[in-house]
C-alpha cells in the first residue's frame, strides 16, 4: 500500500522560491513527492532549476509531477485548440526536464460541442496526439542523455486528465473514464474537492470511496491512483474555491479510514491541494497515521478476546457483548456523575444570591423618628420662637 503525499507547488515555509529548495523543504517534512505548477506559460530561464530538480529527483528517487495551464480551450474551434496546445508543450518540455510522473491537464469549456459522445471522441483525440508528442520528446536526441539520465531507461511522462469541478466544464469522473479508458498513456486525476463538489457533497463517507476506487479499477483496471485533495467551498454542484481541510464539509478521515482498512491494494499518490499546502499535506499524513494505530488497536483486540475464548470456553462474540455490556455501563455512569455535578454546582449557584439577599435584609437599619417625637421638637421650637427675648435688651423695662 504505498501511499506518497506532497503539496501543490513550492511549501509556504520555504524561504527560498525555487523547486529545488522546496524539494529540501518537503523532503525534510516527510513526505515524498510534489507537484510543479506551470499553470502559465514557462520562461526559457526557468529550465535550469527544472533541469537542477530534476537531477536531485533523479538521485534522491523523488517523485515529480507537473500541472499544465489551467485554462485550456481544448473543445474549442482549431484557433482555440491550437492555443491550448501551444501552453501544453512547454509544460511537456518541462516535465522531462524534471522527470516528471505525471502530467496533469485540463480539457476546459464544453463550449458548442455539449455534452455527450462527439465532445469525447474529439479529447481522445487531442490526448492521443499529447502522449505522442510526450514519446517525442522523451527519445527525441540520444545525445542529451548524458545530461538527463533518467531518459534512457526511463518511461515516458504520464498524461493526467483531471476531473473538473464546475458543470459547464468538461470532466465529469464518468467523462474522464471513458477518455482513459480509448487512450493509452493517459490517467486519471481524481480531485476529490471538485469529485465531491460535482457531487452536491457526495464524498463523505469511507464507503463513497469505495465505490468510487472500485468503478475506477472496473473501468480501466489500474491500481495506481493519482490524488487531489483540499478542503472546498461548493454550491449548486459548483466547486467555488479551495479552503483548508479543517473548514470544508469534505473530511479526509474517511478516505485515510479507507486506504488503511481496505486499500491494501492502491499504490496511490495524494497532492494537497490546499491553501495551507504542505501543512495540509501533514494534515493528512497524520490521519493515515491515525487510522493505521487504531487498525491496530482493533486487530489487538481481537487477538486478546481470541486468546480469551480459549481459555474459559467461552465464544469471541461473547467476550465482545460483554466487553460492549461493561463499557455501555461505565458511559452511562460517568453521564450520571456529571449530570449530578453540574446539578450540584447549579443548586449552589442558585443558592449564593438568595443567601446574600437574605443577608443584606438583616442588615441594621436606623429606626424612623415617631410623629409625637416630631411633634414634641415641632412644639419646642414654636415656644422657643414665642419667648425668644433677648436678655441683654434692657429697653423693654
Amino acid at each position: 500500500m504505498p501511499v506518497r503525499l506532497g503539496p501543490a507547488g513550492i511549501p509556504l515555509s520555504c524561504k527560498g522560491r525555487t523547486i529545488v529548495e522546496g524539494m529540501d523543504d518537503i523532503i525534510s517534512l516527510g513526505l515524498e513527492t510534489m507537484e510543479v505548477q506551470t499553470v502559465r506559460m514557462i520562461a526559457p530561464q526557468h529550465f535550469e532549476q527544472y533541469w537542477q530538480a530534476g537531477v536531485l529527483a533523479n538521485k534522491t528517487e523523488f517523485e515529480m509531477n507537473i500541472h499544465g495551464p489551467y485554462y485550456s480551450e481544448l473543445l474549442g474551434n482549431r484557433v482555440e485548440r491550437g492555443r491550448s496546445l501551444t501552453k501544453i508543450e512547454s509544460t511537456l518540455q518541462a516535465a522531462k526536464t524534471i522527470n516528471a510522473r505525471h502530467i496533469t491537464l485540463h480539457a476546459g469549456h464544453y463550449g458548442e460541442m455539449g455534452r455527450g459522445r462527439a465532445a469525447n471522441e474529439q479529447l481522445a483525440n487531442v490526448f492521443a496526439g499529447i502522449v505522442d508528442r510526450v514519446h517525442e520528446i522523451w527519445h527525441d536526441d540520444d545525445d542529451i542523455y548524458p545530461v538527463f539520465p533518467w531518459l534512457k531507461d526511463g518511461t515516458p511522462s504520464k498524461i493526467g486528465i483531471e476531473t473538473s469541478g464546475r458543470q459547464e466544464l468538461w470532466g465529469s469522473l464518468e467523462e474522464v473514464l471513458e477518455v482513459v479508458n480509448h487512450v493509452e498513456g493517459t490517467v486519471p486525476v481524481l480531485n476529490i474537492a471538485h469529485i465531491h463538489s460535482r457531487g452536491h457533497g457526495s464524498m463523505r463517507t469511507s464507503e463513497d470511496y469505495g465505490e468510487m476506487f472500485d468503478l475506477v479499477r472496473e473501468t480501466i483496471g489500474t491500481k495506481e491512483f493519482y490524488c487531489h485533495f483540499s478542503g472546498v467551498e461548493h454550491r449548486t454542484g459548483n466547486a467555488m474555491h479551495y479552503t483548508q481541510i479543517k473548514k470544508s464539509d469534505l473530511n479526509f478521515e474517511p478516505l485515510a479510514e479507507f486506504i488503511v482498512e481496505e486499500g491494501g491494494w492502491l499504490d496511490i499518490t495524494l497532492i494537497s491541494d490546499s491553501p495551507l499546502l504542505e501543512h495540509d499535506a501533514m494534515y493528512m499524513l497524520q490521519n493515515i497515521e491515525k487510522a493505521r494505530h487504531k487498525q491496530l488497536e482493533r486487530k489487538a483486540r481481537e487477538d486478546r478476546r481470541r486468546s480469551l475464548a480459549a481459555q474459559t470456553g467461552r465464544s469471541a462474540e461473547e467476550i465482545k457483548a460483554r466487553e460492549l455490556e461493561i463499557a455501555s455501563a461505565r458511559t452511562k455512569a460517568a453521564t450520571a456523575e456529571m449530570k449530578q455535578k453540574a446539578a450540584e454546582q447549579q443548586a449552589a449557584e442558585a443558592k449564593a444570591p438568595a443567601e446574600k439577599q437574605s443577608d443584606e435584609a438583616t442588615e441594621e437599619v436606623p429606626k424612623p423618628k415617631t410623629k409625637a417625637s416630631k411633634s414634641k421638637k415641632a412644639e419646642e421650637k414654636t415656644n422657643d420662637d414665642v419667648f425668644d427675648f433677648d436678655e441683654e435688651d434692657e429697653d423693654l423695662f
